[in-house]
């Protein structure tokens, strides 16, 4: 008796994944040659959106390596949208769990900053507040604004110097080791004018970006950071950045 539509949909996808689904064979024919092709051709598909989404993951690890590790995360977990790009959401937390890749505790904040500059690039370029758009509100107003941040803006925390290891890994870049002991850094992933980029921020304007996106006022916000924090220079310079979403 054939199988359900949605039984043979389910055994289809746990075969593309790498799964023995012998049953299939004998629900579609010709089915073995044809089966092994496409499967072939989604593990290729697949993997390619993911080498490009995380090249310093690749860069880092190497080809060979990358592609043992994209396959287990394939055989994990496949798209659930039909957009490329919006795949490997979880692909860090994969890394983070992979015994592999447990000598480079690294990786899965390598990851997770290829994955916030995947979503910067992706991110609609306009809608970023100016500072002309503050021109009408009064001095001693500025700050109980509440701001949001930008579609495409990230903060991340790291215990290691991803923005060294970052440039470390890109196309001609010097072959000077990274020292994991210098510690570790808070960056802002946003959208560019032209493509994704990320600063360093100090602890202080980390805190402070973290209250706006919490929904604190930008007094709020700056009391957070308190210590030395400069609420009139790091503001101007977020907002030269384009980080924070226009007014609605």
């Amino acid at each position: 008796m054939p199988s359900a539509l949605r039984d043979l949909q389910r055994a289809f996808a746990a075969h593309l994944r790498g799964d023995d689904e012998s049953g299939l064979v004998a629900e579609i024919r010709p089915a073995a040659a044809r089966l092994r092709i496409h499967r072939h051709h989604v593990l290729d598909s697949l993997a390619g959106a993911l080498a490009a989404t995380f090249p310093t993951v690749m860069a880092v690890v190497g080809a060979d390596f990358f592609r043992s590790l994209v396959r287990g995360f394939i055989g994990r977990s496949l798209p659930a949208q039909p957009v490329l790009a919006e795949y490997g959401q979880d692909f860090p937390e994969f890394i983070a769990e992979h015994e592999p890749s447990r000598g480079l505790p690294y990786l899965p904040d390598v990851a997770r900053l290829d994955w916030a500059l995947n979503l910067a690039f992706h991110a609609p370029a306009g809608d970023r507040l100016a500072s002309a758009d503050l021109a009408a509100v009064p001095a001693d107003q500025l700050p109980a604004l509440r701001l949001g941040l930008a579609r495409g803006t990230t903060l991340l925390n790291s215990p290691y110097p991803l923005d060294r290891i970052w440039r470390a890994a890109q196309p001609g870049a010097s072959a000077d080791t990274v020292d994991l002991a210098t510690g570790g850094v808070y960056l802002l992933v946003m959208r560019g004018p032209e493509d994704a980029a990320f600063v360093t921020l100090s602890p202080e304007e980390a805190v402070f970006v973290r209250g706006i996106a919490d929904g604190f006022s930008l007094e709020e916000a700056a009391e957070r950071g308190a210590g030395s924090f400069d609420l009139s220079a790091s503001f101007a310079r977020l907002l030269g950045l384009g980080v924070f979403a226009a007014a609605q």
